[in-house]
This record gives structure tokens, C-alpha cells and sequence, in this order.
């Protein structure tokens, strides 16, 4: 899909760009200890009730991408945030990530300001200045990630079209170069009692200095459109169910329950068999 290329022009530069030493103080704090530590119950967490997390191999994240990235990805469910942290551990390794939260469920949540979390009043302009004015402090540093779930609020991975609040569309006009990346996700049976976890990267896509700032709106409806096309793709591997075409990134329990899986156990080890819980491939 090709870039915008009409919309209305907002000139070179937009006044909130040449305020930046107004906000020259660092993104939010992470305390590496508390993130590593959460990292892992979260893994143990979603291992306990998803047979597995798998990324299309059709479609791979951005190898060393020097540049500050805007992860956007769809909002299917309860379990994103520990998916996208997980995924984001696997494919973005040492990089800090950042995301928005909504400021009143961040207070009863306070260790999350320390994981990279920041608070966003929702439905107000003072809100949409907050996250754009840490926004714009999280993608001074082109190491640090903002992951973004756009639909701000839970959507089925069928909805069509896909529609964004506009927060995301403002960011392009805001700094000369990001990397702008969608990511759709799906929660899907195959042949386990637990679910498997879908994820496929969409087409990145990379901003530029000298390009011509454009209406957000406009911007919005790009991006999108992007995942939409991800979510697309994601959505004819998963009625395949071919596992071949995606890459394990996480194997989680497997098997009908205790007693079941120890008769099933011992009548293999009776046969001198090898015991394997899967009613399908690994």
C-alpha cells in the first residue's frame, strides 16, 4: 500500500515541533528489575493458558531499525498487554518500550508507571495532550518503542473497517523520522483444549524528514488500513491452521487434563512409547 498522498497540508513544520526544548526531560522511568520480573510471571501466566504464541514467518519485524518505532497493534482482548510485552521481549530485545494507559485504571495500577506505562486522560483534550507531549519524549530516543493499541477500546478481529482514534494520526507530524509498524493478533482454537496465540507483523512503514506533513485524519485512516490488511493476512494463515507457516516463540500446556494425561502417559510408557500430550503437531 502506498503512502498518503492527498490530504491537507499542515507545511513543513508544525508549531508544536519547534517547542522541543520545552520538553527535553526523559521518557517515563522502567526499573529493569521490576519489567524483568513481571516479564517472567507473565510468561509463566500465559503459558498456563495458551497451548502456544506464534508469528507468521511470512512476515517478520525490522531487523536493527535505528530509528524511534510506533508499534501499532489491534485490540482483541483482555490478554494484550501481556502478549504484546511478551512479543516485544522476543523481537525488540533491549529496547525500552513505552505505552499509553488510560490515567484512572494507572492509579490502582501504580507498579505500572515503573514498567514503562504512562497515564492518558481519555475522551478530553487535556488527555490528547498528554500523549502526544510524552509521545514526543518517548521518540526523541531512537532506541525507545511506542506500542499503541489505536481502536482504544476491545474490537473484534473481524471488524471492518478498522477505526483509530485520531492520537496516533498526530505523530508523524511531530517528529522528522519514525518507523511506524502494525501488528495484528488473533486468539484462535486449532486442535487443543487451549488456544493458540496468532500474531503477524504488517509492512513497516518509515517516515522521513523532508515529507509533507498531512491532516492526521488522513494519517489515521493510512495506518489503519495497514493493519487491517495484517489482520487480513493473519486471518487466512489461521483457517489454514498450518503450523509450518508460523514460528514458535512460546510452547504453553498441551494435553485433556491430569488424570486423563497420566493414563495416557502410562499406557505409552506400557508400549515403549514416548508420551506426547498434543493431540496435533508441535
Amino acid at each position: 500500500m502506498s503512502p498518503p498522498e492527498r490530504g491537507r497540508s499542515l507545511g513543513v513544520r508544525s508549531a508544536a515541533r519547534n517547542s522541543d526544548s520545552a520538553i527535553k526531560s526523559s521518557a517515563p522511568e522502567i526499573s529493569k528489575w521490576l519489567l524483568d520480573l513481571f516479564a517472567w510471571y507473565s510468561r509463566r501466566y500465559v503459558r498456563r493458558h495458551f497451548h502456544s504464541l506464534r508469528v507468521s514467518r511470512a512476515a517478520q519485524p525490522p531487523a536493527n531499525v535505528n530509528v524511534p518505532t510506533v508499534v501499532y497493534s489491534n485490540h482483541a482482548s483482555w490478554w494484550d498487554p501481556l502478549v504484546g510485552l511478551l512479543l516485544a521481549r522476543e523481537c525488540f530485545p533491549g529496547r525500552p518500550v513505552f505505552v499509553p494507559m488510560d490515567a484512572a485504571a494507572l492509579k490502582g495500577y501504580g507498579f505500572f508507571k515503573r514498567l514503562g506505562a504512562f497515564g492518558v486522560e481519555q475522551g478530553t483534550r487535556r488527555g490528547a495532550v498528554q500523549f502526544l507531549r510524552t509521545a514526543r519524549r518517548v521518540l526523541q530516543q531512537p532506541q525507545n518503542v511506542l506500542w499503541l493499541t489505536p481502536q482504544s477500546r476491545f474490537a473484534d478481529v473481524r471488524e471492518r473497517p478498522v477505526s483509530f482514534k485520531t492520537g496516533i494520526g498526530h505523530l508523524p507530524n511531530q517528529l522528522p523520522r519514525l518507523c511506524f509498524l502494525p501488528v495484528a493478533i488473533e486468539y484462535v482454537f486449532w486442535e487443543e483444549r487451549l488456544p493458540e496465540v496468532l500474531v503477524r507483523f504488517g509492512e513497516p512503514y518509515e517516515t522521513c524528514p523532508d515529507q509533507v506533513q498531512l491532516d492526521p485524519a488522513v494519517w489515521t485512516e493510512f495506518f489503519a488500513r495497514r493493519l487491517a490488511d495484517a489482520q487480513d493476512a493473519l486471518a487466512a494463515e489461521a483457517r489454514q491452521r498450518d503450523r509450518e507457516k508460523f514460528r514458535c516463540l512460546m510452547h504453553g500446556n498441551a494435553g485433556v487434563g491430569v488424570v486423563y494425561d497420566r493414563w495416557r502417559a502410562f499406557k505409552a510408557w506400557w508400549r515403549g512409547q514416548i508420551f506426547q500430550p498434543e493431540h496435533g503437531r508441535l
